[in-house]
C-alpha cells in the first residue's frame, strides 16, 4: 500500500511531493515578522532570475524607489537585506558598527581560502590579522610620507613606459595596474616587478578576471547552490582555477623568502609574518600559519592593486571626456608645483580643485558598488525593521555615492560636489568609497596617497586625449569592482625631460 501500483498513483504521488516541497520551501523561507519588504521570490530560486546581474548595483538602487531604503531579497534559500541611502548605511556600519562587523559564510571563499586571511575572516582570527597587518605595514611606511618617494620613483618607471609608446594610442590597463601593484609589492614582497615581466602581468590579468567572476551570477549561483554547482561546468570553475594559479605564484614568492629569512632583519611583510608564526605557535585560534600567510598576502595583493588602478583608469576616461576639467587641473599643477619637481602630499592642501577632481572620480567611478556583504551577529532593528541575527546585509555604496539628498550634482561629473562657494575643498560625510565602520578598507591611507601622486604626476607630465575617431565612453564591466570597458588613450608629453623626485626622509 505504500508504493504506487498504477501510472495514476505515480502521478498523484509526484504531485503530492511537489506540493509538499513548495509548501515546505514557503514555510522555511517565510520572512520574519516586521522583516523588510521586497519582491516576491520564486520557490527555491528566490529572486535570482529577476535580477540583472550585468548592472546589479543600478537595479538594487532602483528597487529602493518601490520598496524603500531597506528591503529584502532571496537568493536560493538565503535572505538578504539591501541597505540604501547614506543615512541608513551610516546607521548600520557606524552607529551599529559591532553588530554589522562580521562577514557572512561564503561558499566561494570557503573553497578558495577557507575564509582565512583578512577579507572574509571573522572573530578573533580576523581581529588579530587586521591588527598585525596594519601595524606591520605602518612600520614599512603605510600612511607615512616615507612612502611618497617610492610612489614618485615608481611614477618615473610608468612615465618612461608611456613615453616608449611614441605617441601611439595604447591600452593603459596593465601599465597602470603594474605601477600601482608595485607599491603594495614593495611592502609585501620587498621588491617591484618590471612592466615586461610576463609572469607578473599574467598574475595581474588573473586578478582582473577573478574579481569580475566573483561578482558575476556564476559566483552568486555557487554561493546559493554550492553542491550542485560543483557538479556542473561553467565560468565558476575558471574562477577557482585562476585563484589556484595565484596561490602557486604567491607560494613561490613565500618559499623564496623563507629560504633567505633572517628573523633579526625583516625586509617586508612576509618576513614579519614568519616571525608572527613563531611567536603565535601556542595560539592556534589566531590562525597564523603558512596557509594563513598565503591568503593574507593574496588579500593585500588584490586589494592593493585593483581598486586604485581602476580609479586611475576612470580618471583617464573623465579627463578625456571633460578636457576643460583636465586643463583646470593642469593649470593648478603648473601654478602650485611647476615643472622642476614632482608632486608631494604637502601640495594637496594648496590644490583644492585637483583634490576635488580626484574625489569626484572616486565617487563617479564607484569602484566597489555593492561594498562587501556583512552579516548581523545579533538581533537588531534598522530603520524600524527587525533584522535577525545571521541576516546577510548588502550596504549599497552606489545608493550612498549618488544619494540625491547628499550631493549637489549626484548624477553628473562635477568637482563642485567637493568645493564650497569660496573654492575650498570640502569632503561631504556621504563620501564612503572605502566603506565605513570596523571593516573600513585598511589600505585607505595608501590609496589616497597613490591617487594624488600618480594622478597629479600624470597630468603634470602628459595631456590625455582620445585616439582620433573615438570618444570616451562610461560603459562598465560589473564585478566585485566596477571597471571601465577596455579603451585606448593618447598621452602627449607636456614637458621635455622630467621633474626631480621630491626627497623625503625615511620615517617622516
Amino acid at each position: 500500500m505504500l508504493f504506487p501500483t498504477t501510472w495514476t498513483d505515480t502521478q498523484m504521488l509526484l504531485l503530492f511531493f511537489i506540493v509538499f516541497l513548495l509548501v515546505f520551501g514557503q514555510v522555511k523561507n517565510r520572512r520574519p515578522k516586521n522583516f523588510p519588504p521586497g519582491p516576491t521570490p520564486l520557490p527555491f530560486l528566490g529572486n535570482f532570475f529577476s535580477l540583472d546581474h550585468n548592472q546589479l548595483h543600478i537595479q538594487l538602487t532602483k528597487l529602493s524607489d518601490k520598496y524603500g531604503n531597506i528591503y529584502s531579497l532571496q537568493l536560493g534559500g538565503i535572505h538578504f537585506v539591501v541597505v540604501n541611502s547614506y543615512t541608513m548605511v551610516k546607521e548600520a556600519l557606524v552607529d551599529q558598527a559591532e553588530t554589522f562587523s562580521d562577514r557572512p559564510p561564503n561558499a566561494v571563499f570557503q573553497k578558495i581560502n577557507k575564509c582565512q586571511g583578512i577579507a572574509f575572516n571573522n572573530g578573533y582570527s580576523w581581529k588579530q590579522h587586521r591588527r598585525f597587518t596594519l601595524s606591520t605595514l605602518r612600520n614599512f611606511g603605510l600612511g607615512k610620507r616615507s612612502l611618497e618617494s617610492s610612489i614618485s620613483e615608481e611614477f618615473n618607471f610608468l612615465r618612461q613606459a608611456i613615453v616608449n609608446m611614441n605617441g601611439e594610442p595604447f591600452d593603459p590597463h596593465y601599465v597602470i595596474n603594474n605601477a600601482v601593484s608595485n607599491i603594495i609589492c614593495s611592502l609585501v614582497f620587498g621588491r617591484r616587478f618590471e612592466y615586461t615581466d610576463r609572469r607578473f602581468l599574467s598574475m595581474l590579468n588573473l586578478i582582473s578576471k577573478s574579481l569580475k567572476l566573483e561578482g558575476s551570477q556564476w559566483a552568486q549561483l555557487y554561493n546559493s547552490f554550492p553542491r550542485f554547482m560543483d557538479l556542473v561546468p561553467g565560468p565558476h570553475k575558471e574562477m577557482f582555477s585562476y585563484f589556484q594559479e595565484l596561490h602557486v605564484f604567491l607560494r613561490g614568492e613565500i618559499e623564496k623568502h623563507l629560504a633567505e629569512w633572517d628573523p633579526l632583519s625583516p625586509r617586508d611583510f612576509i618576513d614579519c609574518y614568519f616571525s608572527e608564526i613563531e611567536k603565535r605557535k601556542d595560539d592556534q585560534e589566531a590562525g597564523f600559519h603558512s596557509e594563513g600567510l598565503c591568503h593574507t598576502v593574496l588579500d593585500l595583493f588584490m586589494a592593493g592593486t585593483e581598486t586604485t588602478s581602476t580609479t586611475l583608469l576612470w580618471g583617464f576616461i573623465y579627463m578625456m571626456k571633460y578636457p576643460e576639467v583636465q586643463e583646470k587641473v593642469q593649470a593648478e599643477i603648473d601654478r602650485v608645483i611647476g615643472h622642476s619637481r614632482q608632486p608631494s602630499m604637502a601640495d594637496r592642501p594648496n590644490m583644492p580643485y585637483t583634490d576635488a577632481v580626484i574625489h569626484e572620480i572616486q565617487r563617479m567611478g564607484n569602484i566597489v558598488p555593492l561594498n562587501v556583504p556583512r552579516i548581523t551577529n545579533k538581533h537588531t532593528t534598522l530603520g524600524g525593521y527587525y533584522i535577525p541575527k545571521g541576516t546577510i546585509v548588502i550596504p549599497n555604496l552606489t545608493a550612498v555615492l549618488f544619494d540625491e539628498t547628499q550631493w549637489k550634482s549626484p548624477h553628473s561629473f562635477d568637482p563642485q560636489n567637493f568645493l564650497n562657494t569660496q573654492g575650498e575643498f570640502v569632503k561631504p560625510d556621504a563620501f564612503l568609497p572605502f566603506s565605513a565602520g570596523k571593516r573600513v578598507c585598511p589600505g585607505e591611507s595608501l590609496a589616497r596617497m597613490e591617487l594624488f601622486i600618480f594622478f597629479t604626476s600624470l597630468l603634470q607630465a602628459f595631456t590625455l586625449t582620445s585616439p582620433e575617431g573615438t570618444k570616451p565612453t562610461l560603459e562598465f564591466e560589473f564585478g566585485v569592482t566596477l571597471c571601465p570597458k577596455p579603451f585606448r588613450i593618447n598621452a602627449s608629453p607636456r614637458i621635455q625631460g622630467h621633474p626631480k623626485t621630491v626627497p623625503t626622509k625615511l620615517g617622516a
